[in-house]
This record gives C-alpha cells, structure tokens and sequence, in this order.
C-alpha cells in the first residue's frame, strides 16, 4: 500500500534520525509516496508525473525535481501567465526571493549552495540576450555607449544579476552594428515589395563640432497598402552650401537601398537649400524618373516649416506683450501666496471655471507659447487687477490694446495649431496620406483671406507678413495638393472646383483645368508605363529622334528609340490614342459620403481590379510627403538647423547612422511612435546633451 511521507522531515529521518534535512522549495510542487521497500517516488502536484527520489540506500537528491519546476517541463507550471512573462527571472537567495507557485501566485522561497554564497540560477544564453537589450536600451533611448563603463552603472548591474559579464564600449557598439544591419536588411525586403515609388525627404542637420549631416527619409506604400515613414539614411557631408551637397545625398542613398529606378518625388524644408541644389535634385528626379511628369514632382516648401513660420511670425509681432505675459505668469507661480491670491481674483471676478491653468511656456515649443497666451487672454481682468491689487512688486501693465492684439493673435495660432494636428495625432505607424492636407491649407487661406477685408491697422499689417509667407507655400504646392486630393473618392475633382471658383473667380476655369490636365498627363504616363513597347510602337509614328547614319552599335540604337518614346508620347494630346478611361470613368462616378477615419489607400486597394492602372498611380500621390516634419517636431521654433546632442556629435559618422536609423526602425516595428524626432537634439546654436 502506497502511503504518503510527512513533508516536515527527510524521507530517510529513520535512518539518520539525528539529522534533520533542510526543507527544499521543490516540496511546495511535489508529494512524497512510499511504493515499496526502501523505494520513495516524488510525484509532480501539477501534472502528477513521478520521479525517483530514493532508492534503496541511493538517494537520487532534488536536481532533476527543481528543473521540472525551474525550466518550465511540467505543463502545469510552463502554461501559468506570471511563469510565462517571469519564467527566467526566478532566482534562489539566502534572501527571500520571488519564485512562482502552481497556481501562477508569487510565493517567497530561498536557497543557498552549498558554500554559503548567494547565486542567481538563469537559462543558458541568457547574458547572451541582455548583452543584446543592453545595446537595444542604448539605442532607442539615447543613452551613451560608455555608460556601461562607468562605475554607478556597473555596481548597479552587479546587484542586480552578479554573474552578468559586463561588457566594454567597444562591444556595445559592435551590438548596435548588429542592431543596425539586421534592421536594415528588414526593411531592405520591405522596400523589395513596396506597390509603387519611392518618395524622400531632405532635412539638414549639423553637430556642435561643425559636421554637417542630411536626413534622408523614405516613404512608400508596403504590399498591405500601408503608407510607411522610415529613416533611409543620416549622410555626413562636407559642404552643406554647396550646389551639390543634397544630390549627392540623394544618390547615395538611392545607390544604398538599390531603388534608383523607383524615385517619384523629393521633398524640401523650406530654408534647406539654395536654388542650384533645387535644379540639381530635379535633375535627379528627371534622370532616375523621367517617365513620371519628367521628374518634377520636387516640393521646395514644408508644411510643417510653413507653419511654424506663420506661427512665429504672429509671436513676434506682439513680442513686448508676450514677454509681459511671461512676467505675470512668472509672478503667480513664483509662490503660494501669490497663486492663492490669484485664484481668490478669479473667484470675485467670477471668472469661468472651464478656463485652463495657466502655466509657463517652453520658449522652444512654440505651441505652449500659445497655450499660455490663450490662458492668459481669458484671465486678463484678473491680470488687470494684479497692479491695483496689495502686492506693489507687481508691475506688469499690459494695455487694454495689447489685449486685444494678443486675443487677435491666439485667433491664428488656433488655426495654425488645429492645422498641425493632422501631423501630430496620427496613432501608431498610421501616417497622413498627401489627401489629407488639402483641407488644412484651405482653411488657413481663408482665414486670411477673411482677415484681409478688415479696417484695424494691425490686424492689416499683421496679416500681409503673413499672407506673404503662405502664398510662397501654396504657389509651390497647391498643384500637388489638389492631383492628391482628386484620388479621395469623397471629394474627387468637386472640392477643387468648388473651392477654386471661391479663391479665383472668373480666373477658376483656368486654375481647375490645370489640376484636370495635369492628372490627365499624369495618368497618361502610368497607362504607357503599363503597355508593352511594341504596342507603343505600333500605334505612333516615327520617333521624333530617329538613329543617325553612324549609329551603328546596336545597344545604342536601343537606347535611341527608347529615349525617343518619351518625347514622342508626351506630344500626343490626351484624347489620342492613350485613353484615359479608368480615370475618367473614376471622376463620373458619384463621390463617397465624407466620413472621418477614412482610408483611403484601403478603399483603393478594394478598387484595384476595377482601376488596376489608375490605383498604381493613386498609390504613388497619395504617399508623396507633403512635411519633411512630424509628431512634436511640428512646434519646434527653431528656424535654424537642428543639431545633434554633445555626446553624438563626437562619434563617427557610422556610428550616428546606425543610431539614429536603428532607433527610427525599432521604433517603428514595435508600433511606438513616441517621438518624431530619431534622437536628442539641441535647438539652437548649443547642444544640451542629458547626462545619464
């Protein structure tokens, strides 16, 4: 008869009964069972396998029982969730330790070898993986590789796992090279699959040690139709004046991901690049793409550089009052007495309680400059009352005038800040498609628009800098906007037209028949692209560059021919030939209901097989960049370059493309998109680098 052991004592305590045995953690998960003579058998609470634990005089001890447990075996304990998430972080300590109970509850157990001194028992391969998170932290949160060097660091790894090799600098970074190529070569096979072109951004970068650099972003359309926004490259460059600065860049990286025939379209910052580089990158567009609108799809303005502008140049209109603001702000927060004093004000005033607290402002943000100066303008009868009030230190004397200037203000920085939003709100890896800014860009002309019929002086003056700013932008891209806007099945050409007979009048027809055209010949050049040359052939007549008499290799009789259809079949007017049916049959159908969170490359992606050409080019619009600029990035005032921190400015250029392109990737494979920009930055002329 099998008959069940009492825990409390060693199993052989008959034997040896003036010793008594520690008790070991394994008893929590085990049952001993007499089976026999001299013959005890453990057997697993949870999964009721048994095991031999003494033999006749053997005693086979508790090392394969704690594996059973430790490693996960018995399925009873492998499939817990609080094993599952801390299976290799269960430790064994003269100290009480975490170690997890059949029912998934942490329980306090201990252990000590035999030699008294404290050990950590861990999986094989496990320094192995936190060498490899080690690198991974570094990366995506900007901390210095030589942290691991230094003393706080390393003490504090040694308590918390002991028998952690810590590394040296030199073999972070060959982790961070490791991060880097292996998240390259992902996003190598992604761009293999993209559905249509590439589009790039340009942005400049500098160091504190003079060393110039550009970002070079890639935006495309993945094989499940989902617009993606990835770091390509971070160029050093010598000579960021120079004519031919950024077409280098722009080739290099095209050499680097092996897309130069897939370019559509480049993207500027505003003040970026002198007009020689401007030509100098349209030459690139025309010669890697010149069978799209011969290469001149190249945005030279920014959205968000746009707005930032208006935004600043509204600021330092009113610039006294705005420092005057921050005075009275300063004042109330400077102590308790003085914000209960405050508060009591608004009390009498009865002032309402939906107004926001009113807080300082990050002079590098120019949002928060705004939120202030709204929150202040809302509370200027208490600040009115602040200098008659028993505190004389208070001397801030803001005008019945400077109010309303500053109240007119705000009134634009709504607009642009609401105008931001589409960069800033954008969840996850969705990005904004080019579609969605039409909109945006309407409503700030109209504000101004509006603004301009008015009489008062300031609002007058204020408004022509303004104006002056946003008509460089949109003279440059309300074309491109517009061809965007047309691929939305909820607006298709009507929102132009009926927007461009308000902004034009009789001079509409003129406007809205450029758009058309241009999506016309637009569309013509995709058809071609999809037709076979013989066809082509067939249907035009003679090139209009034929081979010369001396053209005699027959490679360069090709290239002739080929070079000559271009030509010949931009001459060929709409209506001949090259039909645009999926187009026009597109733009006849009625448009969608507008709903919000519409999306519209899914919508094409349903369409595909009814507009199998018109959806190519669809694909390739909507995915042009409109910003070189996103997330929080958008409220930055800096108009200067913006610079590398101290610590990355002293690194080879390698090294810093590796962090900040394997920084931008990881962060946009886990879905985090915390931050637009890839790394610390300084604005401004010096780098603040944070100390770890």
């Amino acid at each position: 008869m099998v008959q069940p052991i009492d825990q409390g004592d060693s199993p052989n305590s008959d034997a040896q009964p003036s010793k008594r045995r520690k008790k070991s953690m394994v008893w929590d998960h085990f049952t001993t069972e007499t089976v026999g003579k001299n013959d005890v058998r453990a057997t697993c609470n949870g999964c009721k396998k048994s095991f031999s634990y003494i033999s006749g005089a053997k005693q086979a001890g508790t090392s394969h029982l704690k594996r059973h447990i430790k490693l996960g075996i018995c399925p009873a304990v492998r499939d817990t969730p609080v094993n599952k998430q801390q299976q290799q972080l269960i430790t064994y300590s003269s100290a009480p330790k975490a170690d997890i109970s059949l029912d998934g509850n942490l329980t306090r157990k201990r252990y000590r070898a035999a030699n008294g001194v404290t050990t950590s028992l861990h999986l094989p391969g496990s320094n192995n993986k936190l060498s490899q998170n080690l690198a991974r932290m570094i990366v995506l949160h900007d901390y210095p590789i030589h942290m691991v060097e230094q003393s706080g660091f390393r003490d504090f790894v040694r308590t918390l796992k002991p028998d952690f090799s810590l590394t040296s600098s030199d073999r972070v970074q060959q982790q961070v090279m490791v991060i880097y190529h292996r998240e390259r070569q992902k996003l190598l096979n992604a761009m293999k699959s993209m559905l249509g072109h590439l589009s790039l951004t340009l942005d400049l970068w500098t160091s504190n040690q003079g060393v110039s650099y550009v970002l070079v972003t890639g935006h495309f359309v993945n094989e499940e139709w989902k617009l993606l926004r990835r770091t390509l490259n971070f160029i050093a460059i010598e000579s960021p004046e120079s004519d031919t600065a950024l077409s280098r860049a722009v080739a290099k990286s095209l050499s680097d991901w092996k897309s130069e025939e897939k370019l559509l379209s480049v993207s500027l910052d505003s003040c970026s690049s002198n007009e020689n580089a401007v030509e100098n990158i349209r030459s690139i567009l025309s010669i890697k793409n010149s069978a799209i609108l011969c290469g001149q799809l190249l945005l030279k303005d920014c959205y968000a550089c746009m707005l930032r502008d208006l935004a600043l140049e509204s600021l330092d209109y009113i610039r006294g009052t705005v420092e005057k603001v921050r005075y009275g702000v300063k004042y109330v927060k400077s102590s308790k007495v003085n914000e209960e004093r405050f508060a009591s004000l608004k009390r009498k005033l009865q002032l309402p309680s939906c107004i926001r607290n009113i807080e300082f402002d990050d002079h590098a943000k120019w949002d928060t400059t705004y939120f202030m100066l709204s929150a202040a303008c809302e509370l200027r009868e208490a600040f009115s009352c602040l200098d008659t009030y028993e505190d004389a230190d208070y001397r801030s004397n803001i005008s019945v005038e400077e109010w309303n200037e500053a109240q007119t203000v705000c009134g634009y920085l709504k607009t642009f800040h609401s105008a931001a939003a589409i960069l800033t709100a954008s969840p996850g890896n969705h990005h904004p498609t080019a579609n969605a800014f039409f909109l945006e860009v309407l409503n700030i002309y109209y504000v101004l628009m509006n603004a301009a019929a008015k009489t008062d002086r300031f609002v007058s003056n204020l408004n022509a800098v303004l104006q002056e700013r946003f008509l460089k932008y949109w003279n440059d891209c309300n074309q491109v906007l517009a061809v965007a806007v047309t691929m939305d099945p909820r607006f298709k050409m009507k929102l132009v037209e009926f927007n461009f007979q308000r902004i034009f009048g009789d001079d509409s027809s003129l406007w809205i028949k450029a758009v058309s055209e241009g999506l016309h010949e637009l569309s013509v050049e995709y058809v071609v692209q999809s037709l076979p040359l013989t066809f082509i052939q067939k249907e035009g007549s003679d090139p209009p560059h034929p081979k010369t008499e001396d053209d005699g290799e027959d490679e360069e009789e090709e290239e002739e021919e080929f070079g000559g259809i271009d030509v010949y079949v931009s001459d060929i007017p709409v209506e001949h030939n090259f039909k645009t049916e999926e187009l026009d049959h597109y733009l006849e159908d009625g448009v969608l209901p507008r709903i919000q969170d519409f999306d519209v490359l899914g919508w094409w992606k349903g369409k595909a097989s009814r507009y199998p050409t018109l959806s190519k080019l669809a694909v390739d619009v909507l995915s042009i960049p409109v910003s070189t600029v996103f997330g929080e990035s958008v409220f930055d005032t800096g108009r200067r370059r913006r610079q590398l921190d101290a610590y990355r400015s002293g690194l080879g250029a390698s090294t810093v493309q590796a962090l900040v392109c394997a920084k931008d990737w990881l962060l946009q494979n886990d879905g985090d998109r915390t931050s637009d920009v890839p790394y610390r930055i300084s604005s401004g002329e010096a780098a603040v680098e944070r100390r770890p």
